[in-house]
């Protein structure tokens, strides 16, 4: 009898219990300063001083700490009471511990209304700190970004009255998250929320069924009506539309009253919703609802449209802080990952993937800081009129390209992406968001043609804009002047709405890639969005410098 080669023992066999192969979890690393294509621009619209106040904040955010509190706050949904014990009705969300330790979080660095007062004490960066803090933190968990972006956005709207802002913006701008449902004069922090569409109408504010009741002569008035989607109902204040007598007007609706008695916001149920689950969506009845009338009656799209915009900025960086977080998890995993006798990083076909990946999210972070580093200039003429063109184009653009940039993300992890321990479910749960908040891709596409129809100036910041590129890349060049091609289209034009949006949206990437970014991303970028290279789906670049381009974008632990 032979005796057995020592591989046949069992105790020889690999040990189930221990993994082998397997990429570790990507944590430990700085969100801010392993991400070049950020500090880039950072440095370039404001200064290296940006990187060096957002290194803590990046740090924290790429904690194990943070990773666990992000599942946490997804994993334990927010919870309606609408009645106490004895029949009180009290209309109370309670939220997950993880919850406050995100928005405790937020609220400290400063990611709600801070920037308006620092602006106005004469930081030249506000916002765009803002924007780049907002961008990285939000890779720690999506959903509680929800109610800093619309404390973030209430405050340009609350200034149509001077009066109503000196009392709501130092509690929507100070670093203190104080939940709880009080009155406004025994809160240290505020947050602030909106309701502004209906079941009837949807984006047609103008729709509007909510009818709103003179009470006095203090500005007062009665609101009955309902409130279709209304985020974050536990916040302290909202901004609401409803009928008044002269037309569409917007009010300012705290949550309690300042003699301490709770207003009428009923909360009739949480939306059951696809992603963004750690965040409270609700239906609200309005029963003799107070409100505080905002600008004049009638003028209530004008009122609140300068928080649309604002919100309309945070829907660009929080969808691209989507792509650079699955481009991060997708790129560590290639990195650490062997198969077929290497690692995954070093096989062309996977270079090429992550590396289209890579500048797709590079182009979405380009374009969202650059208009983040817009809002710091409120006084320059190019700025505004690019502002108000760039926000609907990259609304509906960057938007538009996440679930399917983040979806190849989760497909470069195979199997284990698939699985919620990833974080990857979550993030492709949320990714179509904010493509449908603050108006859906028909809307912003339909907000370009009125933008470019009304306002000639728009036009030429755009022009301006695109054209410091000229002569960079001959594939932007054309895609540059056949999209002015488009424009002569004349009555055609609504149905090509989105194609021109489209166009024009990459064509400012373009632009921004072609005089900022390495060369190797540049030129990847014009040959498959603007060459003859495109072939519908990421994974698709002509052969070139992809190595490169892959290193770039991976994070360093």
């Amino acid at each position: 009898m032979t005796e057995a080669s020592p591989d046949a023992r069992p105790d020889a066999r690999p040990d189930a219990r221990t993994a082998t192969n397997q990429a570790p979890a990507l944590v430990g690393h700085n969100v801010v300063t392993s991400d070049v294509a950020l500090t880039d621009a950072l440095v370039r619209h404001g200064s290296a001083d940006l990187v060096t106040d957002l290194t803590a904040l990046g740090a924290e955010a790429g904690s194990a700490e943070a990773r666990e509190h992000g599942l946490l706050a997804n994993r334990h949904h927010p919870v309606l009471t609408t009645h106490d014990r004895w029949g009180n009705r009290i209309d109370e969300v309670e939220f997950h511990p993880s919850w406050h330790w995100l928005m405790e979080r937020a609220v400290g660095h400063g990611l709600q209304a801070a920037p308006w007062e620092r602006q106005e004490a004469g930081d030249p960066y506000a916002h765009l700190r803002r924007a780049a803090g907002f961008f990285a933190w939000s890779q720690t968990e999506p959903g509680h970004g929800c109610p800093i972006s619309m404390t973030y956005a209430a405050v340009p709207a609350l200034r149509a009255d001077k009066a109503i802002a000196e009392e709501w913006t130092p509690l929507l701008a100070a670093r203190s998250y104080d939940p709880g449902v009080r009155a406004r004069s025994e809160k240290t922090g505020a947050l602030a929320g909106m309701g502004m569409t209906e079941k009837q109408g949807g984006s047609d504010v103008r729709a509007n069924q909510t009818r709103a009741v003179r009470t006095d002569d203090d500005g007062w008035y009665a609101l009955h009506g309902h409130k279709w989607f209304t985020s974050a109902p536990m916040n302290d204040v909202f901004l609401v539309l409803a009928q008044a007598e002269g037309g569409v007007t917007c009010f300012v609706v705290p949550r309690v009253l300042e003699d301490g008695t709770r207003n009428r916001l009923d909360v009739v149920r949480l939306k059951d919703k696809l992603g963004n689950r750690s965040n409270a969506s609700s239906e609200l009845e309005l029963s003799g609802t107070l409100g505080q009338r905002l600008g004049e009656e009638g003028r209530g799209v004008r009122t609140i449209i300068e928080m649309v915009a604002a919100t309309r900025l945070d829907c660009v960086l929080g969808s691209a802080a989507l792509m650079r977080h699955a481009l991060a998890e997708a790129s560590w995993h290639v990195a650490h990952r062997s198969a077929f006798g290497g690692l995954l990083v070093d096989k062309p076909l996977m270079q090429n993937v992550v590396a289209d990946l890579a500048v797709e999210s590079e182009a979405a972070t380009a374009l969202a800081m650059r208009l983040a580093a817009a809002v710091d200039r409120p006084a320059d003429p190019h700025e505004v009129a690019l502002r108000r063109i760039a926000l609907p184009l990259a609304k509906f653009w960057v938007c538009k390209r996440t679930p399917a940039m983040v979806a190849e993300a989760l497909d470069c992890l195979g199997g284990n992406g698939y699985v919620e321990d990833s974080g990857l479910p979550l993030m492709f749960r949320e990714s179509p968001l904010n493509s449908i908040w603050e108006g859906s891709g028909n809307v912003n596409a339909l907000d370009v043609l009125r933008a470019l129809g009304r306002e000639p100036e728009v036009l030429e910041a755009w022009i301006t804009e695109v054209g410091a590129a000229r002569g960079g890349d001959s594939r932007l060049d054309r895609a540059v002047d056949d999209t002015l091609a488009l424009l002569g289209e004349g009555a055609a034009l609504e149905a090509s709405a989105r194609r021109l949006a489209g166009r024009m949206a990459a064509c400012l990437q373009g632009s921004l890639l072609v005089r900022h970014a390495p060369a190797e991303v540049a030129d990847a970028f014009c040959d498959s969005r603007f060459g003859a290279s495109y072939g519908g789906t990421f994974g698709m670049l002509s052969s070139g410098s992809l190595r490169e381009v892959v290193d770039r974008a991976t994070p360093t632990a």
